[in-house]
């Protein structure tokens, strides 16, 4: 089903308000309960996992929630304000380069459909992989 204008507008401004104040709550509940999320993050913050594939709320929370005791600060990542979407994929970058120095960075890509989330997939790109690849989660913090 394809998304309103409204659904994406929201689920693109909510997520990154959401995940930014550190709202685990509100960030999971723009997600479809049996929702996927791709990250290989997922890899480094949580013990034992063997694949960067979270499937539904009950694996993304723990992710979250980790992601909070590892960055105990507010994260202040820095995006352009574009997107795009096709009423079915939502996509936005957080570029490396920023006005206030380097940071992480990412390609966001959300599949919406009902006005949720139902398939996220994270893509690092060189800088963010070179943190990612040393394993150093504190690194990640680099803006």
């Amino acid at each position: 089903m394809t998304a309103t204008s409204a659904d994406i507008l929201r689920i693109y401004e909510q997520w990154h308000a959401t995940v930014k104040a550190r709202d685990i709550e509100g960030t999971l509940s723009l997600y479809a309960e049996d929702a996927l999320l791709e990250t290989p993050l997922a890899l480094a913050m949580l013990p034992g996992k063997t694949d960067g594939i979270l499937q539904g709320k009950h694996e993304i929370r723990p992710f979250f929630e980790a992601g909070i005791r590892k960055f105990p600060g507010e994260a202040t990542w820095y995006r352009t304000g574009t997107f795009f979407c096709n009423g079915r994929q939502l996509t936005w970058e957080y570029p490396r380069a920023t006005p206030h120095g380097d940071q992480v960075d990412l390609v966001e890509m959300m599949d919406i459909a009902d006005g949720l989330i139902t398939h996220h997939r994270v893509y690092w790109g060189w800088f963010g992989f070179k943190l990612l690849n040393r394993r150093d989660a504190t690194l990640l913090q680099t803006r």
